[in-house]
């Protein structure tokens, strides 16, 4: 199936109204590939016809299960690895000094997809830093496509999936056997709080965090909405926080209130008003 141009102009407009995204004319095949087997399973039969059905209900069901299936959702264990490194080595460390007092954790990964990445955020805390089982700490993880989320629950996950990332000792540790797949064991999924949240929506419920992880998430906005987002950031993280972003993310030029800090082979980000020196870390 192929949209027609009339189509693809109305769900460009429809995808960046409701979640920001900015998909380019030259982004057909993505249009195509993703919601040909939408069209299909909704009973319609070419795109274009099943955007005549949106436009019948535009804040129905249907609507919003074209937008989620235009969400990006790659993601895989310990991608990158630098970010995870870096919370082992210094974020954590240095947030345990700070909050010794609290005894409070509290981490925010805002693009958690079929959540690999918080759940690698939480083996990393359950390997590596065993004074936090007596700590508040909370781990939540928020999407705005409700389907991915589902499965993030489930934590389930194909023999594919944790060969991408997941170091085979932690696959031998923190995970079960079932059938063809495998399953996180519920003390590591414990640790995560999965939400449903539309970035451009609004945050109460969330409190203030130590580390915000938003990675690979600022690539797909304008600028200005770049720039409303991590100003946002700013005002939720607590004193001496980090922002993690993506590897071609920064904040250089977009919100001059954050402060790049290198630790290793990353670049992290705090808020300037509440963070302390820090040197570098080769």
């Amino acid at each position: 199936m192929s949209a027609s141009p009339e189509s693809l102009s109305y769900l460009r407009d429809l995808v960046y109204r409701r979640s920001a995204i900015v998909l380019e004319e030259d982004k057909q095949y993505l249009f195509d590939s993703r919601l040909s087997p939408v069209a299909r399973e909704t009973g319609f039969a070419s795109i274009d016809e099943l955007v005549a059905g949106m436009r019948k209900d535009i804040n129905g069901p249907l609507v919003r299960r074209v937008v989620e299936a235009m969400t990006t959702n790659e993601t895989l264990f310990f991608r990158d690895v630098h970010p995870f490194e870096a919370l082992k080595l210094r974020l954590v460390p240095e947030l345990i000094r700070a909050r010794s007092n609290e005894r409070s954790l509290r981490i925010w990964c805002a693009a958690a997809s079929t959540g690999q990445e918080p759940y690698s955020i939480a083996m990393t805390l359950r390997e590596n830093f065993p004074e936090l089982a007596t700590w508040k700490v909370q781990i939540v993880a928020t999407d705005l496509n409700a389907a991915v989320l589902g499965r993030a629950r489930e934590a389930k996950y194909r023999q594919l999936e944790v060969n991408r990332g997941l170091p085979a000792p932690f696959l031998l540790k923190y995970f079960e056997r079932h059938s063809a797949e495998w399953q996180l064991k519920e003390d590591i999924r414990s640790m995560v709080t999965f939400r449903e949240l539309n970035l451009l929506d609004s945050w109460n419920g969330l409190g203030p965090q130590d580390i915000v992880f938003m990675r690979n998430v600022l690539i797909y906005f304008d600028i200005e909405t770049k720039r409303r987002l991590l100003g946002r950031v700013r005002q939720t993280l607590q004193p001496e926080g980090f922002l993690v972003l993506g590897g071609a993310e920064t904040t250089t030029n977009l919100d001059d209130g954050f402060a790049p800090v290198r630790i290793g082979k990353g670049v992290y980000f705090q808020s300037k008003s509440g963070m302390r020196a820090m040197p570098s870390v080769a």
